[in-house]
């Protein structure tokens, strides 16, 4: 039998970088998959000297973490990269942000601590903008969340690559609330906007489940359009407070 060519074995990384990356309006209809072929380009385009995975089909070592659904807007996107030769971080950054298509911005780039950068993401706080068709959405909206945080569960479904999924959103929800029009939330009068922060859990509750599950329990809570979903921020969730402190910091 013939031997098998041995695999070209690749230089370990030297450094590795953290990344945050926002993707800003019509930006966030670009799906993961896309979003990771135009990084790969613009790591090409901007000479970053990328360290790449051994074996027959060497590949860049990108670590994503927690990507946003396809739709949702977000300035707390992260990933992770390995690089052959020590850089700066803001170098870097300028380098990728001017590489990257319109809407897709990288806002910040740090060297990785030793803490895995999946365990620094536990939390996200989100807004989601809707239109409700009830005849006082205010007052709907606030009763749905109310319902929402005083059920100890409500179980939705949602179709997975393996099939249809039941589990319990309620287990995730730290904190849920409407933003006031005019109460600097900048919310335009006749629409609805709410406040959602998430724990991170398994398997991971999004938005759109929260929103199934508003609707389950309140059945005048109705949009009308697509709900504008908008990742605000994205970091170590504090158990007691519900706030989400940046991942970077520190």
């Amino acid at each position: 039998m013939p031997h098998a060519e041995p695999r070209e074995q690749q230089a370990p990384p030297v450094q590795r970088l953290r990344l945050r990356y926002a993707k800003r309006g019509r930006a966030r209809f670009t799906s993961h998959r896309d979003f990771s072929r135009a990084f790969e380009r613009a790591l090409r385009r901007a000479g970053v000297p990328m360290a790449y995975s051994s074996g027959y089909s060497p590949h860049p070592r990108i670590s994503y973490a927690n990507a946003a659904p396809t739709g949702a807007a977000s300035e707390a996107e992260y990933l992770e990269i390995g690089l052959v030769r020590v850089c700066d971080p803001e170098q870097v950054r300028a380098a990728l942000d001017a590489a990257l298509p319109p809407g897709l911005d990288v806002t910040a780039a740090v060297p990785a601590g030793p803490t895995p950068l999946a365990d620094l993401l536990s939390g996200s706080s989100w807004r989601i903008d809707l239109t409700l068709s009830a005849v006082a959405p205010a007052e709907v909206a606030a009763r749905a969340c109310a319902a929402l945080l005083a059920a100890e569960t409500v179980e939705v479904e949602r179709l997975t690559k393996t099939g249809m999924r039941r589990f319990d959103a309620r287990a995730a929800v730290r904190r849920l609330a409407p933003l006031e029009p005019g109460g600097g939330g900048d919310v335009a009068e006749g629409s609805t906007a709410l406040h959602l922060v998430l724990a991170h859990l398994v398997p991971l509750v999004r938005p759109d489940d929260v929103l199934s599950a508003l609707t389950a329990l309140t059945p005048d809570f109705a949009p009308v359009d697509p709900p504008v979903l908008h990742r605000l921020s994205q970091g170590v969730l504090d158990p007691d407070t519900a706030e989400i402190a940046d991942p970077f910091a520190g």
